[in-house]
């Protein structure tokens, strides 16, 4: 049976915000936070989009806060708190945006693999986009602004991340300013400290890029119109296919052009016949034992799999696989983000990567960030 964990996290109470304020420009640390914390969840989401990674958002939200704390006997209340913090969030992302890659997804990297080949290397995790826990984080519904575009959850769907990546550092903060949060032109050229029309400019160019690289419809709308129902039924045929080890099963839920992809690896599979044939050799050759629970990352559907350690005489973490759908209810992508994977590019170890040592902190704290247990008993 699919187990369901809940990640839904209480809303921070409202403050008296100017009351906070003038305490926290008098050095009160304790007022300080309670001016900014009502915040720290969306600024938290903002960092996301920006950098495409939870770790990388943690630093830039934490630089922030500094930078926030150091500078508020200057902050003249021109423009709200808000939007003084989301400038300072932006310009941190941006500086940390000069000092790294950018990150991607592996069908963004490479070609499809022959899935006939071994698993391939993994890649250093500094590459790769990371799931998000919006529930546990709180990323709420509708829009964020009269202005906006996107709608909260829209703009965490991994698509959206995906393609805001490939977005010159600039053109992303505007995007995100304008369409997702939506402040007005001017505002961004006032936080970004350019022109309206450089603005307008960006956004114009960033726009036609996310359209490019993004279906005409978002997971949520996607999501809407197949119904709970509907998505309930087509994940538990789902799980209950791979539980079965029904290969041929798994595969008729995937649309025919569906990818699977496997960060850290680069390795990933296009189409019904080669996911299947990789499935064969690999997740479903019966050499293994999977006990899935049900969650959420990034606005989507997501089966945490844990996987049997013998040592542990358990269930542990393996990896979180975001599920994208069709309007039929076919599902199109998994992206199985792995967190028990071993650097050793040894095929024969890649193969055999649930029965490597593993970091058992490590594994517990990532599926913590989403609400879930380090282990679970056979």
């Amino acid at each position: 049976m699919l187990r369901v964990v809940s990640t839904v996290s209480p809303s921070p109470a409202a403050s008296d915000e100017k009351r906070l304020l003038e305490a926290a420009r008098g050095g009160d640390e304790g007022a300080f936070q309670g001016l900014v914390e009502p915040r720290r969840r969306e600024l938290h989401a903002h960092c996301y989009r920006m950098l495409g990674s939870v770790h990388d958002a943690e630093d830039a939200l934490q630089e922030t806060m500094l930078r926030a704390w150091k500078g508020l006997a200057k902050f003249e209340g021109r423009s709200s708190l808000r939007s003084w913090l989301y400038t300072i969030a932006t310009n941190t992302c941006l500086n940390a945006i000069e000092r790294r890659p950018k990150r991607v997804l592996p069908v963004d990297y490479g070609p499809a693999t022959d899935p006939h080949d071994g698993p391939g290397n993994p890649l250093v995790e500094e590459v790769w986009i990371e799931p998000y826990p919006d529930e546990k984080l709180g990323v709420e519904d509708g829009l964020a602004g009269p202005e906006a575009r996107y709608e909260q959850r829209e703009s965490v769907e991994l698509a959206f991340i995906a393609a805001l990546q490939t977005l010159p550092a600039n053109q992303r903060a505007v995007l995100i300013l304008r369409e997702v949060l939506g402040y007005s032109a001017k505002e961004v050229a006032t936080s970004l400290e350019t022109s309206v029309a450089s603005v307008n400019s960006a956004l114009q160019r960033a726009r036609k890029t996310v359209e490019e690289r993004t279906p005409d419809q978002s997971q949520q709308e996607t999501l809407r119109q197949l119904g709970e129902d509907g998505v309930r039924k087509a994940v538990e045929d789902y799980v209950e296919a791979w539980q079965r080890g029904d290969v041929d099963e798994v595969v008729s839920l995937l649309s025919e052009d569906a990818s699977f992809s496997m960060p850290p690896m680069s390795t990933w599979y296009r189409g019904r016949e080669g996911i299947a044939t990789w499935m064969r050799r690999s997740p479903l050759s019966g050499d293994f034992k999977w006990k899935p629970v049900l969650t959420q990352a990034n606005g989507q559907p997501t089966l945490a799999y844990y996987s049997w350690d013998p040592e542990e005489n358990a269930y542990v973490p393996f990896a979180l696989n975001v599920l994208s759908f069709d309007e039929r209810g076919e599902i199109e992508d998994v992206t199985a983000f792995i967190v028990r994977s071993s650097q050793d590019p040894d095929p024969e170890v890649q193969a055999q990567t649930p029965y490597q040592p593993a970091d058992y902190g490590k594994l517990a704290d990532v599926y913590g960030r989403f609400g879930l247990p380090p282990k679970l008993e056979d």
